[in-house]
């Protein structure tokens, strides 16, 4: 069966795997930096981030940004 959207990095990925991946590539203090919210420059955990992006479309459109900018820039340095 074929991928119905190959061209979507956010397909198939949860909001909790994307979170870990972001924090495991920046850490929570550069990703505090680059995105100013509250659970992730004080006392962040994965737990508040989530309640937090799950209930703030803006927040977590922020964030789906970001990773697509990861993904797309890891996969031009790995070609």
């Amino acid at each position: 069966m074929q991928a119905t959207q190959p061209n979507n990095p956010l397909h198939g990925v949860t909001l909790e795997q994307l979170l870990n991946e972001l924090v495991a590539f920046h850490g929570w203090d550069a990703l505090g930096r680059k995105i100013e919210i509250r659970c992730f420059t004080h006392d962040p955990s994965i737990t508040s981030s989530l309640k937090f992006l799950r209930r703030t479309p803006w927040a977590r459109a922020r964030v789906e940004s970001l990773y697509i900018e990861m993904v797309q820039g890891v996969g031009a340095r790995q070609q």
